[in-house]
């Protein structure tokens, strides 16, 4: 048995749960009322106890990351739909083939961003992606391919999905709740890019950029890829003039078509003292 590290006395939950399955089998240990709470899947699941999830589900890839000794995260946002380019034939619409050319600058961009991550010793830059297909599985690809690791964030839908194959197995996190897979995108950001994608990404791009508009969160460098796709799905100009947003706020990200030009953008930011 390995050596016990704690810092306490008290028997571990671990020999209670062990001991708690050798009991003698009689109507009273068969009662659900009997089982141990935290090895009762049944009761962990009932409405009362979302809370307590929650708080799992944070905890969880925090503890992980930290153990890793992961301390920041280049984010890469973007579509699942996208085709790699030698696939672009397979897209369902002429334009979503030409947005393929998007999965080869995301890879480039995580390759080369990874290989920067690696002269930390995998500790600062570490690519993170929903850790799907499209733009998600280019992104961990390239930080595969550079030798390094990659977080990916996936997240339970109707329709069955699995991790893509590049993310590092033992950083390939499975959410219930948006709202704390969102958290973690951000807690350790550094940087967030933003490829064309459809309503998820839209979604987590501006849940982060109304975080740092309200300056709930520390201004990072914001990276939109695809300044002409962005220019169109969202009128920013039109935001402005409105009024619903300051012509300030427009300095908060910034628009590029590489991936050198995404490191520049980097590479450039003075933080807000």
């Amino acid at each position: 048995m390995q050596e016990d590290s704690r810092s306490h006395s008290f028997r571990d939950s671990h020999q209670d749960a062990a001991a708690a399955h050798r009991i003698p089998d009689t109507p009273q240990t068969r009662a659900p009322a009997y089982r141990l709470a935290f090895t009762d899947t049944d009761f962990l699941m009932r409405e009362e106890l979302r809370p307590v999830r929650l708080q799992l589900e944070l905890l969880k890839p925090q503890m992980i990351l930290d153990e890793r000794g992961i301390n920041s995260t280049v984010v890469l946002f973007g579509g699942a739909r996208i085709p790699a380019p030698e696939h672009k034939d397979t897209a369902k619409t002429p334009m979503l083939g030409e947005l393929s050319r998007f999965y080869a600058v995301a890879r480039e961009f995580a390759r080369k961003m990874t290989e920067r991550s690696l002269e930390t010793y995998g500790r600062e830059d570490v690519i993170c992606t929903g850790g799907g297909p499209g733009v998600m599985e280019a992104g961990n690809l390239g930080a595969h391919e550079a030798g390094g690791q990659s977080i990916g964030l996936n997240i339970v839908l109707p329709h069955e999905q699995a991790p893509n194959p590049y993310v590092t197995p033992d950083l390939s996190f499975n959410f219930h709740y948006f709202a704390i897979r969102k958290m973690h995108f951000l807690m350790r950001a550094r940087a967030i890019c933003v490829f064309p994608g459809g309503f998820g990404t839209l979604d987590e791009m501006f849940e982060a950029l109304t975080l740092i508009q309200t300056k709930r969160m520390k201004r990072i460098p914001f990276i939109f890829f695809g300044g002409d796709f962005w220019r169109q799905v969202i009128n920013w100009d039109l935001l402005v003039e409105a009024g619903t947003i300051a012509a300030a706020d427009l300095d908060l990200f910034h628009f590029v078509e590489t991936a050198d030009e995404a490191l520049a953008v980097i590479d450039a930011f003075v933080p807000d003292c």
